[in-house]
């Protein structure tokens, strides 16, 4: 068994060289499924990294753009890569993205169209808020064959939105102040005729990225982040621990229903929120599998929730026959970027949809499963697919400083092997690097314990050592309580 323990730090402010964090994103591309590292490019000068060449589709362009952002020391991304998909005709291409809304239960009843032509899709119509023009972006991105989108012409029903400039400021800091994704302590928001100006300091471009769209949810017309500056060392020390101070029960319940009104997929239902001393229970029914799941995930993102237990129920509406969800399933597996090319068996029974086949690693296992449960009917989804066994064997390379007291073996074993590219990974991660990691590896099975944050933090952790090749994480780290911030 080979141990590596968290590096000790060498101070919040140390510098990350340029070189290191291109050495780092370029590394990570290498060892992260989804991207297309062998024709990608990166280059980085004073922080700010811009990414050029070709990706094979949306997704991994905005795929490789975040792995990206969430590197320590990137203080913003320029993406520049280029899309080469497969050759569709327009008509192909068009009925692919047409049956991908349709078969979403968010943005089935959206009243769009879409034209097509040589692989950019033009969609047109009325939707009601931001965020459901954002939600109609993922799902197209998801459809392979698409190279650019253009939605200029899809016009938000309520942007012209009836609050004033103060109410807008004062949204974007409640949903700031709640949201474990970012620490905000030292942001400041100012609104002028709907137009918002973002000043102060951010630890991670990432988190930079999130405070813009939240500004664009509250209702903002443009926001100016010109004067928001990015430094890694305001994510570490009593900034991020003070946002963790304890919150009552009600506090948190409030939290969590504000929350679902910022999700498409989950705001009509207005799930049922218990909690008791951070714990939340969400009961009721919603109408399909994703806006269970997203529900779950909505909850876990507030400040002051430790767990969630999900108790809500799938009941479409209009239930489907098995077969028709069985097709849809089906057609959607073969259209999605990264699991097109697999051969599935896809068997439904009553609502639940069985996966069984073979794919290559556990990034695909679990995006298929996801595919599925994005389909209008389906209520649960038993994910019986296989991996291949493949492991990650690139990233062995040094790059940036190493940790204090790590030595590589001369002669590594496949164990140790794994564990320095899970805890490197972790290294560079903004919101892990400072944290209370420790890696275990066992005949490729990682253990990871320690405390972090937020269970972001901890998901994140099993997250990368998937993505460094472990045949299967034990994820024993424990989320931070209050009494223990």
């Amino acid at each position: 068994m080979e141990t590596i323990e968290h590096p000790t730090q060498t101070g919040t402010q140390e510098h990350v060289a340029d070189s290191d964090i291109t050495a780092a994103i370029e590394t990570l591309f290498l060892s992260s499924r989804g991207v297309t590292p062998h024709l990608i490019d990166v280059t980085t000068l004073h922080g700010v990294v811009e990414l050029t060449g070709f990706t094979d589709s949306l997704l991994s362009k905005q795929r490789a753009r975040d792995i990206a952002l969430a590197v320590r020391g990137v203080r913003s991304v320029v993406d520049e890569l280029e899309i080469r998909t497969p050759e569709l005709t327009d008509a192909e291409l068009r009925r692919n993205v047409e049956r991908a809304l349709a078969h979403d239960p968010a943005t089935s009843d959206y009243k769009l169209s879409c034209a097509v032509a040589n692989g950019t899709v033009t969609v047109s119509g009325v939707v009601q808020t931001w965020q459901e023009k954002q939600l109609v972006l993922r799902v197209l991105r998801g459809v392979r064959g698409v190279r650019r989108l253009e939605t200029d012409n899809v016009k938000v029903r309520g942007g012209e939105t009836m609050n004033s400039d103060e109410e807008i400021s004062t949204e974007i800091r409640e949903v700031l102040d709640w949201d474990v994704r970012v620490n905000s302590a030292l942001v400041e928001v100012h609104t002028t005729d709907k137009q918002v100006q973002l000043s102060g300091t951010v630890g991670s471009a990432a988190e930079k990225e999130r405070i813009i769209d939240v500004a664009y949810q509250a209702g903002a017309a443009r926001v100016d982040d010109h004067d928001l500056f990015v430094a890694y060392w305001a994510v570490v020390g009593d900034l991020r621990r003070e946002k963790f101070a304890h919150r009552s029960d009600e506090e948190i319940a409030k939290a969590v229903h504000d929350t679902f009104r910022y999700d498409p997929r989950v705001l009509s239902y207005e799930p049922d929120v218990l909690v008791h001393d951070g714990y939340v229970t969400l009961t009721g029914t919603v109408s399909n599998l994703r806006a269970k799941l997203d529900a779950e995930q909505d909850a876990r993102h507030v400040v002051g929730v430790w767990d969630v237990q999900n108790r809500l129920k799938v009941r479409p509406p209009r239930p489907l026959p098995d077969a028709v969800i069985r097709q849809n399933v089906q057609d959607a597996l073969a259209r999605d970027p990264y699991v097109g090319d697999f051969d599935f068996m896809v068997l439904v029974y009553n609502g639940k949809v069985y996966l069984d086949g073979r794919v290559g690693n556990h990034f695909e296992q679990e995006h298929a499963a996801d595919v599925a449960a994005g389909i209008s009917g389906v209520a649960e989804v038993a994910n019986r697919l296989e991996m291949t066994g493949t492991t990650c064997a690139t990233g062995l390379r040094p790059y940036g400083r190493p940790a204090a007291g790590l030595h590589p073996a001369p002669l590594a074993s496949p164990d140790y092997a794994l564990a320095e590219r899970i805890r490197r990974r972790h290294y560079w991660s903004t919101g892990l690097y400072h944290q209370e990691v420790n890696v275990q590896v066992e005949n490729g099975v990682a253990t990871l314990t320690g405390t972090v944050d937020t269970w972001v933090d901890r998901e994140q952790a099993g997250f990368e050592a998937y993505e460094a090749g472990a045949r299967f994480v034990n994820n024993e780290l424990q989320v931070r309580t209050p009494a223990h911030a």
